[in-house]
């Protein structure tokens, strides 16, 4: 086996949501999840279909985001794989309702942060190992980090 790290290549002011799943319905079925968590999200997705004619599979309702998705998944070239990229709405507003669905298999990475993925590459074909989601720590939290931490979460409406 070989291996092959590919840098997703997010579009400015994006959160992406990789991860797998198994049945060409699924286009359709996240395309309902995404615009049914958070009604004004702006996303495109794409799936990558592992057997048949092995397109490409995409919608959303932003044509750069689905343009970003599908040339994304073409250089990741890893079968029943997906990615959404999304405005206006975090991970967190989509995550369990994705998790929900039922042809979706595994959440590798929800974020804002740079993604590179780890793809194995055999003779049958290309898989994903894994992926690494941003930087390494820099260091321990302090109190004032905490509460900067705090201050962001109430900003941005996430706690009272």
């Amino acid at each position: 086996m070989n291996t092959e790290v590919v840098t997703i290549e997010a579009p400015s002011n994006t959160n992406l949501v990789f991860g797998m799943t198994h049945f060409i319905k699924s286009v359709e079925d996240i395309h309902e999840v995404m615009v049914n968590s958070v009604p004004q999200i702006q996303f495109g997705l794409a799936f990558s279909e592992a057997s048949g004619p092995c397109l490409i599979r995409s919608s959303g309702n932003d044509a750069g985001l689905v343009n970003a998705a599908e040339q994304n998944l073409m250089k990741i070239g890893c079968g029943h794989s997906f990615l959404v990229f999304m405005r206006n709405a975090f991970p967190v507003n989509v995550l369990n309702n994705l998790k929900n669905c039922v042809e979706v298999c595994r959440i590798f990475c929800a974020t804002a942060n740079p993604v590179e993925v780890v793809v194995g590459i055999t003779e049958q074909g290309r898989g994903v190992l894994g992926v690494i989601d941003g930087s390494p720590p820099k260091g321990i939290e302090t109190d004032e980090n905490k509460r900067e931490r705090a201050a962001f979460l109430r900003k941005i409406g996430y706690k009272l």
